[in-house]
């Protein structure tokens, strides 16, 4: 709670839109200073070494699991998810933590390089150190897991991070930090800050090593236009697309089952979550019928009265309203539900079947629960269209037998065969994508390497009777030079 004498919020349950708590405005003066606390931090916690961040890692991991109902109450009442769908992500938010705090040692390890034959005197190491401190600005639709996919990988790293979550839920990025703080007892080295899109925009030119961003496209190229001033890198997870691909060999009750899921689940709000199904016409009539009979029993509402809750955000329920309205405009079928689906805060399960490709309902982020159906002929069919779109973020795909070859020709970052959303589950993974859908990496080897620099360490072992960087060098010498690199052509390096 945030003292009289500071500019706050309010954070609303989304369902109902009491207030739940009001939350401080951090300005450009406190971001400032939060960096600031977290750089002196930042050495402490480096000098800590891999071993000693493990230990707290791993305590933090098992703390957050032990208080996992507190978090999780406090995500439903945020979010308006479901409670089984909060603790699914803390869950999977925790073993993120516990992975990156047991292998980032060996993925930091230095490694050794032959410097080739021409600088064979030479010992050619590179060693990675952790940027510093690293900025977060998180998401509402999934408030643990996805900053946390940043947030432990960075801390894993050797990093003091500084969070700003949404200020749709200001309450769990408090929540994180707080418990960060009481496993590890040590202040500053992961703070959260709390605000509006102000507060997101000094954090970005607040001098942070680098800054990790979860978001729309949109915001995302202010993120990193922002950024680019202070020559400040950044890691940027944005919308999707995604596509689902069902071959005609597809399991279709297990396609259809998990597609409900990946578009529902949620209400929708899931930047990896399926949007467009594009399944072959000679199984499309069954996939269909499979469809229609799971998702007639989905339906939204609160926690504890819905199989997925509200949408979170207000004023993505235009959004919605459009995409619906633009696609029945123009010829698509309407299989369950219609315009009349959105009722906020919530929206019902809206199905269309032959959706014109141009359409914003195909072309667009909804992000809500809604799914367009397109028959194709064949899978070369299925693979243009998925790649037409400007995201590139997952994809899914369901075949007993060509799986693995529909996926090798797919423009995204991640592929889930028979299944979905699976790839952000492994931990050993990366996670991220293409396009407009964003750059850089969180989770797995890459997740911890995006937040560290490489440096190369090259040593004289011993000194070569030929002194090539020296100003004494003669003709003899540049054609031993030459002929030596001609004879090589990058061999034995």
């Amino acid at each position: 709670m945030a003292s009289t004498d500071t500019q706050t919020f309010n954070s609303h349950n989304p369902v109902n839109n009491e207030v739940i708590a009001s939350h401080e405005i951090f300005s450009q003066v406190g971001v400032q200073a939060a960096v600031a606390r977290a750089r002196t931090a930042s050495q402490e916690w480096r000098d800590l070494g891999f071993r000693g961040r493990r230990k707290i890692l791993l305590k933090w991991s098992t703390d957050l699991l032990a208080n996992v109902d507190q978090l999780v109450e406090l995500v439903a009442l945020e979010t308006g998810k479901p409670i089984s769908d909060a603790k699914l992500e803390a869950s999977l938010a925790a073993g993120h933590i516990a992975w990156a705090a047991r292998h980032a040692e060996s993925v930091m390890r230095t490694s050794h390089r032959s410097p080739g034959l021409l600088m064979a005197n030479m010992s050619a190491t590179v060693e990675r150190s952790p940027v510093g401190v690293v900025g977060v600005i998180g998401p509402w639709n999934y408030p643990v897991f996805t900053p946390l996919g940043s947030i432990a990988y960075a801390l894993a790293a050797g990093n003091a991070v500084v969070f700003k979550p949404s200020e749709y839920t200001p309450g769990v990025g408090e929540f994180l930090a707080q418990s960060f703080i009481d496993s590890s007892m040590l202040a500053d080295v992961f703070t959260c800050i709390t605000g509006l899109g102000e507060t997101g925009r000094h954090l970005c030119e607040s001098g942070v090593d680098k800054l990790a961003f979860t978001g729309s496209t949109k915001t995302a190229k202010v993120v990193a236009a922002t950024c680019a001033a202070l020559m400040t890198p950044v890691v940027l997870e944005c919308g999707g697309k995604d596509a689902v691909i069902v071959a005609h060999d597809a399991d279709l009750k297990r396609a259809a089952d998990a597609t409900v899921w990946s578009a529902f689940s949620n209400a929708g709000q899931t930047c990896i979550g399926a949007e467009r199904v594009y399944v072959d016409e000679r199984v499309a009539d069954k996939f269909i019928e499979n469809i229609l009979e799971i998702a007639k029993d989905i339906h939204p509402g609160a926690p504890g009265h819905g199989k997925y809750g509200p949408t979170t955000m207000p004023k993505q329920i235009p959004i919605i309203q459009s995409h619906i309205d633009d696609a029945i405009s123009r010829g698509a079928k309407v299989l369950m539900g219609g315009s009349t689906s959105v009722k906020a805060p919530f929206v019902e399960p809206v199905i269309l079947a032959d959706v014109p490709e141009d359409s914003i309902a195909m072309t667009d982020e909804t992000f809500g629960p809604t799914i367009a159906i397109n028959r194709v002929k064949s899978m070369a069919e299925a693979i243009e269209l998925s790649n037409a779109s400007r995201y590139g973020l997952g994809a899914s795909i369901w075949s007993k037998r060509h799986g693995k070859k529909i996926a090798s020709q797919l423009h995204t970052g991640m592929v889930a065969i028979n299944s979905v959303i699976s790839f952000a589950a492994v931990d050993s993974v990366p996670f991220g994508g293409v396009k407009d859908s964003g750059y850089g990496r969180i989770h797995g080897p890459e997740g911890i390497l995006e937040f560290t620099y490489p440096r190369t360490v090259v040593r004289a072992r011993f000194q070569l009777p030929i002194a090539f960087t020296s100003f004494s060098r003669t003709i003899g010498n540049d054609k031993l030079i030459v002929a030596v690199t001609k004879l090589l052509k990058g061999r034995l390096g």
